[in-house]
């Protein structure tokens, strides 16, 4: 089973549009969260990836697209969630709302989530070079009803593509579609070979005046547009 990795699109529609058309063939989708937030087409993403993902997992983004103000802190993230919240119909909200935390693909042997793992530690980043330290969350999970027989972990909200084996489990960080934070300006994918255990992390250019361009239009902060340039 080949399946296409997604996390972290932001609204950002001509990154999500590279990486669909970029991806080779594949027998199913899933997203790991942040379908919204930052960039300027959430309406647009969130149609998209209920089209193709036959999962998809919530993002603190998609958690917070009506309570804006949580993100008072960060203005790109406040903006980004306020013209969010201005464009999605009613049943786009409710499609967010509905998003489950995590959830299992692959005939129960892989777990999807946003972020990490454990409940507990809801919006916490874990970055590849941790990926190690998720060795006993990995093992609970395993012993989830749900699990199968647990051979791997994808998750997102990094921003940071990676994929490392631990304890014989793979765990993948697709990398975000649509702002990633590596140095690498490109939008990142992953696809996975389930059965075989093994990923192909994958980058594609996409345009990014034209996300420039609607960022300025929709009066969203510059540095939206700008950190896109130099993958930050």
């Amino acid at each position: 089973m080949k399946v296409g990795l997604l996390s972290d699109v932001h609204a950002n529609l001509p990154a999500l549009e590279a990486v669909l058309e970029d991806m080779p063939a594949v027998d199913t989708v899933v997203c790991a969260g942040d379908v919204v937030g930052y960039n300027p087409w959430p309406g647009e993403c969130l149609a998209r990836v209920r089209e193709v993902a036959a999962a998809t997992v919530r993002g603190n983004h998609d958690r917070t697209v009506e309570t804006p103000e949580r993100y008072r802190a960060n203005r790109m993230a406040e903006a980004g969630l306020e013209h969010a919240k201005r464009e999605l119909s009613a049943e786009g909200l409710e499609w967010l709302r509905d998003l489950p935390r995590a959830t299992w693909f692959g005939d129960g042997r892989y777990h999807l989530v946003h972020s990490h793992p454990a409940p507990e530690r809801e919006d916490a980043y874990v970055y590849p070079e941790e990926f190690p330290a998720l060795d006993r969350h990995l093992e609970e999970l395993a012993g989830e009803e749900d699990a199968v027989d647990l051979d791997g972990l994808v998750l997102g909200h990094t921003h940071v593509q990676g994929a490392r084996s631990v304890d014989g489990r793979l765990v993948v960080n697709p990398g975000s579609v649509g702002q990633p934070r590596d140095g690498d300006p490109d939008a990142a994918y992953a696809v996975l070979d389930a059965d075989a255990g093994e990923v192909d992390l994958r980058r594609v250019a996409y345009d990014v005046d034209r996300v420039a361009e609607a960022v300025e239009r929709e009066g969203l902060p510059e540095r939206t547009a700008t950190r896109l340039y130099r993958g930050e």
